[in-house]
């Protein structure tokens, strides 16, 4: 018993702390006691969206911050909008026998919660839009050093294959 003790006590204590860190209520969330954290991001439109103008410009800002770009403006254009697929309560109801019904009808309607800012509907399920390619104008843009640093940014920011993101010098 004491050979295996001491063959695996410091696999044991690693197991115990990580149980202990698991267990730890509200953890890292900054939030004591918190079971649930909802985030709103920025670029989020009045209906839960997203908006195009706000992503550019945010995009916009950061770049311009990047050394060597200067006054910089950027287009993205989208493949696909993104969707939002919501809750939805079904009640099916039948006449007549289960195995062959004579009449039946369904009543759907979307799950709403009530929050601080009126009723909100519960997303199941969110796709946020795919882009197409960008396209950045800026001061620096005749700088191959300052082109690869951009290009590496706005790829990172959307997701986008270097190929498809052209930087360009401003006029």
């Amino acid at each position: 018993m004491r050979k295996i003790w001491n063959k695996y006590k410091y696999a044991a204590l690693v197991a115990l702390i990580g149980a202990g860190l698991l267990l730890w209520p509200g953890l890292g969330n900054g939030e004591e006691g918190s079971v649930l954290r909802r985030e709103k991001p920025e670029a989020q439109g009045a209906q839960g969206g997203w908006d195009l103008q706000t992503i550019q410009t945010e995009m916009e800002n950061i770049l311009a911050a990047m050394d060597g770009v200067g006054q910089v403006k950027v287009m993205l254009t989208v493949d696909s909008d993104g969707e939002r697929q919501l809750a939805q309560d079904t009640q099916l109801s039948y006449s007549g026998d289960t195995a062959a019904p004579e009449d039946y009808s369904r009543k759907s309607e979307t799950v709403r919660l009530d929050g601080s800012s009126g009723d909100e509907p519960v997303v199941v399920r969110r796709t946020w839009p795919t882009y197409r390619g960008a396209l950045v104008v800026c001061q620096g843009g005749g700088s191959a050093e300052v082109r690869l640093a951009v290009t590496g940014a706005v790829a990172a920011l959307t997701g986008l294959p270097t190929d498809r993101v052209t930087v360009a010098k401003w006029q």
